[in-house]
Order: structure tokens, then sequence, then C-alpha cells
């Protein structure tokens, strides 16, 4: 009971996120604008995507423990932990030139793919249902359409419309993080069955 009064809002908890990806595309504008070459001479600077994506995996175990209220959120949260871990470890082998293929940079776009498809399919309302199932459902979509910028990245990586691309996507995602609200009307709907609606 005592959990149950201090236990934040579900938003709450994607604004916390949306903070860190956020972050994320914003280091990765800065690449973009310097270059590859000029961002790398902090040897530091290139840790930064591997151990941020990694750290995003780490967290989202207790979310999955603790912020869960059902088992499919429980297998999304557990799935999508697993896979931004992965690429995180992918991506810092990478970096550190124990793993020399450039194509392991692919577990990037499976980390996208599947964390898009985590969005769509704990999300069991409709889109118009209430203000966090629309943004679920774009967050969802948005994820698994932008995959296409690491797959690029991982064939052509100096491409410079993919590192664009997948540099905005970071931003995208913050941005409709940032906008939830978990009872909230989306474009003037909301459902008699969503709750009470606040804010």
């Amino acid at each position: 009971m005592i959990l149950a009064g201090i236990e934040p809002r579900a938003e709450m908890v994607h604004w916390w996120f949306a903070t860190g990806i956020l972050v994320l595309g914003l280091l990765f504008f800065a690449e973009v604008i310097v270059g590859p070459e000029v961002w790398g001479r902090r040897p530091w600077r290139r840790y930064l995507w591997p151990g941020l994506l990694f750290l995003l995996g780490v967290l989202m175990w207790p979310v999955m423990a603790l912020y869960t209220n059902s088992m499919i959120h429980m297998v999304a949260h557990g799935s999508w932990a697993q896979v931004l871990m992965i690429a995180g470890g992918a991506e810092l082998g990478v970096v550190r030139g124990k793993l020399h293929s450039q194509y392991w940079r692919l577990t990037s776009a499976g980390a996208f793919l599947v964390s898009g498809t985590a969005f769509l399919v704990h999300e069991q309302n409709g889109w118009f249902f209430a203000r966090a199932a629309f943004l679920h459902h774009a967050l969802g979509w948005t994820l698994i359409v932008a995959s296409i910028f690491p797959l690029v990245q991982a064939i052509k990586p100096r491409s410079l419309i993919a590192a664009s691309g997948f540099a905005t996507t970071f931003v995208v995602v913050a941005i409709l993080l940032y906008c939830d609200r978990d009872s909230a009307a989306i474009l003037g709907h909301f459902s008699r069955f969503a709750g009470v609606m606040h804010r």
C-alpha cells in the first residue's frame, strides 16, 4: 500500500527515459555537424552512444519489474531491455576494436525494430483511446520505420542522410515521450473507458 502511494505515474517514467534519449539525439547531431573524425578526437565521446544505449537497457529491467501491470508489459519491457543491452554491447565492441565488422551495427537496427514492436505490442488500446495509447502507436511506428537509418549506416557508414535521420529519430522519440499523459485527450478525443482524465 505504501509503495502504491509513492509509485510514479507511467508518464513520469516515460519522461525520465525521454531525457536520456534526447541527450543521445543531441550528441548525434553534434557528431553529424562536426564529422566523425573531429568527434572521435576525444576517445571518451566514442563511448557515449554504446554506454548510454547499454544503460537504457539496464534501466529497462526495473521498469519491467516495478512499473508493469500485465504479463504482456513484462514481456515487452524484458525483450526491450535485452535488445538494448545487446546493441550497446555490440556497439561497444566495435568502438573498442574487439569487433571488426561494420555489420555489428545491425544490432542497432534490431534494437529499433524490437523497441518499436514493444511499443505496439504492449499498447492494447486503439489509437484514439487516450493520449498514451496514441503516443505508443506513434512511437512504435516511428521506430520501426526509422530502423532503416541504422541499417543504411551499417552498409554505408559515411552516409550523411542516414546519420542525420538517426539523430532526428532520437529527438522525435524524446518529444513524443515528453508529450505522454496517462489519461489525457488526444485531438479532442478521450474514451469513456480510459479512466479519469487529468491535465
